[in-house]
C-alpha cells in the first residue's frame, strides 16, 4: 500500500515467543489466578518496579525485591528471580517473522525493532541478537523510555528516517498499539503470527508468508 515506508516490530510476543505466555505458565505452576502478575504490574504504574526495570533504572538483580513488594501489595506472592527464568526460557525466535523481516528489507522497506527490555548485572550489555536482522533497534532500557510512551515511537521513526504515518507497527499488547495509532502509525495486533503477517502483507502490497 502506498505510503508505508517502514515496518516496526515488537520483539517479545512478535518476533519472539511472548513473555506473557511465560508469565501465564508461572501463574499456573504456582497456583496464582490468571492475570494476577500483570494486574499487579499495571496497579504499580510507572513508579513500580517493572516500569523502572524496563526504563533501565534497575537491573534484574536490583528489581527482584521491589517487584516482589509491589506484588505483595496487591495480594500476589511472586519469586522474581524464578519468574525471570520462565521468561528467559520463552525467548525463542519465530522463523516466519524473521523471514518476513528479510522479505520487507528485500523490497526496500526500512525495518525496526522496538522493545521494552531490561539489563542484568550477570550478563554484559551487548548487541541484541535481533539487531543484525533490522535497520534500527530501540531498547527501552537503553533509552530510558518504555512503550507506551509516545516519545519512544517517535525516536524509532527518526532512526528509520520516516514519519509515523509512513510506518506500520506490530505488537501483541493493545495499550502499546493505542499510542502508535494516536501518532498516525498503522497498527496490527499480533495474536496469531501468521494472521498478523497476512494483514501486514495487505498493508505493504506483497505476500510475507
Amino acid at each position: 500500500m502506498a505510503g508505508i515506508r517502514a515496518v516496526v516490530f515488537d520483539i517479545g510476543g512478535v518476533i519472539q515467543d511472548s513473555p506473557l505466555h511465560a508469565i501465564a505458565r508461572y501463574e499456573a505452576d504456582h497456583g496464582l489466578p490468571a492475570g494476577a502478575i500483570s494486574g499487579a504490574v499495571v496497579a504499580a504504574g510507572e513508579a513500580g518496579a517493572w516500569s523502572r526495570l524496563e526504563r533501565g533504572e534497575l537491573t534484574v538483580e536490583a528489581w527482584c525485591a521491589p517487584f516482589e513488594r509491589d506484588c505483595r501489595a496487591h495480594g500476589v506472592t511472586v519469586d522474581g528471580a524464578r519468574l525471570m527464568r520462565y521468561i528467559a526460557e520463552a525467548g525463542r525466535e519465530r522463523p516466519s517473522m524473521l523471514r518476513a523481516v528479510g522479505r520487507l528489507r528485500e523490497h526496500g522497506l526500512r525495518v525496526g525493532a522496538l522493545t521494552n527490555n531490561w539489563a542484568s548485572d550477570a550478563a554484559p550489555v551487548g548487541p541484541h541478537p535481533i539487531a543484525r536482522h533490522v535497520d534500527a533497534l530501540v531498547e527501552s532500557r537503553a533509552v530510558g523510555m518504555r512503550k507506551p510512551d509516545p516519545r519512544i515511537y517517535q525516536l524509532m521513526c527518526r532512526r528509520l528516517g520516516v514519519e509515523p504515518a509512513e510506518a506500520a507497527f506490530l505488537d501483541d499488547i493493545g495499550t502499546n498499539l493505542k499510542t502508535a495509532r494516536a501518532l498516525g502509525m498503522r497498527t496490527i495486533k499480533v495474536n496469531d503470527p501468521e494472521q498478523a503477517l497476512r494483514e501486514l502483507g495487505v498493508l505493504v502490497g506483497f505476500e510475507l508468508l
